[in-house]
């Protein structure tokens, strides 16, 4: 009787009949569908997948293990149709929150794909990597990862594959620019991500800050605020105040987006940041502080590798006309998505919330068009040297101390 009990019971609160006895990979699967009904961002699109049905569905197939878990919670999401609304195994879960706090375990290289046949290539080595120490340079093709072709994985899967656990080996074929394939075996270890880098340069009698954010991670915002303040103050007797700024957000992928508005936050005045539309439809704005850490002239450079927290920025430096873009059209992500774990290690990205430019402008897929469009190919290495954009960006920005008008 108490058998039947219970079964008329979970018909009638409309949950499968085993829902009252999950084991722990069921319930995980349970949690996960949970957490995305209460957070994800568009609600009405999961009232068309008929989202508890899609629970119900999922848990009619065996789910045993964690990994039956996982991949069960993957083809839960799928239908979605959110590609930044993911399952994150306890290795990718760990990765990225490492990469959030400005450290990452791994070989130390910055991949790009290659304009026109989407090779996926070299952008640059992080200094003191394994990767710099094996000489690998820029432009330099990466064929296969542990013997898999990078054409079938992609660059996510490659760059993933090339993370893992300090003192582990990875093997990787490269073709360098002079043709000559090569296969190199680098121990992983714990790479610091060098976030913000910084300089001075001297362009026709005139003294520029140079500033190169790869990510927004947690300690951007402090090592930004430094460089601003070394740039504005003079940080010797010898050096004195710049009288412009040159931003590179080239290949920043975004990261934390609190710690893009806080970067904002010292470039602009008392003016808007960014919009956000939340799941119930409610609109935020985000408005900067009076102060400014920085308030001289300004050029800003993109291009197809700008992504998400570095666009929001992009989007409000170039719509307050407080710097013009330079450079491409940056990637088009105006989605943000939060971290949330699911106590086994493993965790979820969830899209919560759209953005808006303080213009209004929606940038998903789309993208923000630079002031000035910059000749291709563009460099592999930005900030380096035989950097073509950055050399036409200080000709821009004397130009534009010169004349006291923005670019255009």
């Amino acid at each position: 009787m108490l058998i039947c009990l219970s079964w008329a019971l979970a018909l009638l609160l409309g949950v499968p009949q085993q829902a009252w006895a999950l084991n722990d990979a069921q319930q995980l699967v349970v949690e996960a569908w949970r957490l995305v009904n209460q957070s994800y961002v568009d609600p009405d699109q999961l009232e068309r997948l008929h989202w508890r049905q899609v629970r119900q569905e999922t848990l009619e197939h065996p789910i045993l293990t964690s990994r039956e878990a996982y991949d069960a919670i993957d083809s839960m999401l799928t239908p979605i149709g959110d590609p930044y609304t993911r399952m994150l195994r306890p290795s990718d879960f760990s990765a990225l929150r490492q990469s959030n706090e400005g450290t990452v375990s791994g070989v130390g290289l910055q991949l790009g794909l290659r304009h026109g046949d989407q090779q996926v290539v070299v952008i640059a080595p992080l200094d003191d990597s394994p990767a710099a120490e094996a000489q690998i340079v820029s432009g330099t093709e990466v064929l296969a990862v542990d013997g898999h072709a990078t054409h079938d994985l992609g660059l996510e899967r490659a760059v993933a594959l090339l993370r893992g656990a300090a003192g582990t080996d990875v093997e990787i074929r490269l073709r360098e620019k002079g043709g000559l394939v090569r296969d190199v075996q680098l121990t992983r270890r714990k790479v610091d991500l060098q976030p913000v880098r910084s300089h001075r340069l001297m362009v026709g009698g005139h003294s520029l800050g140079y500033l190169r954010i790869t990510q927004f991670s947690d300690p951007v915002p402090p090592q930004v605020e430094q460089a601003l303040l070394a740039f504005a103050k003079g940080d010797t007797p010898k050096n004195r105040p710049v009288e412009g700024l040159i931003l590179d957000l080239r290949n920043n992928s975004g990261g934390l987006v609190s710690a893009g508005l806080a970067v904002a936050n010292g470039l602009l005045g008392n003016v808007p940041i960014v919009e956000t539309r939340d799941r119930s439809g409610i609109t935020a704005n985000q408005q900067s502080s009076a102060e400014q850490l920085f308030s001289g002239p300004m050029l800003t450079l993109v291009n197809g590798g700008t992504a998400s927290a570095s666009e929001i920025l992009a989007g409000a430096l170039q719509d307050n006309k407080r710097s013009g873009l330079a450079g491409s059209q940056t990637f088009g992500k105006g989605l943000i998505q939060t971290l949330i774990p699911l106590g086994d290690g493993s965790g979820l990205a969830v899209t919560v919330a759209h953005y808006l430019t303080p213009a209004g402008r929606d940038i998903q897929s789309l993208g923000i068009t630079p002031d000035i469009e910059l000749p291709q190919p563009e460099p592999l290495n930005p900030g380096g040297r035989d950097d073509r954009w950055l050399d036409a960006a200080k000709q821009l920005l004397v130009k534009q101390l010169e004349s006291r008008v923005a670019p255009t």
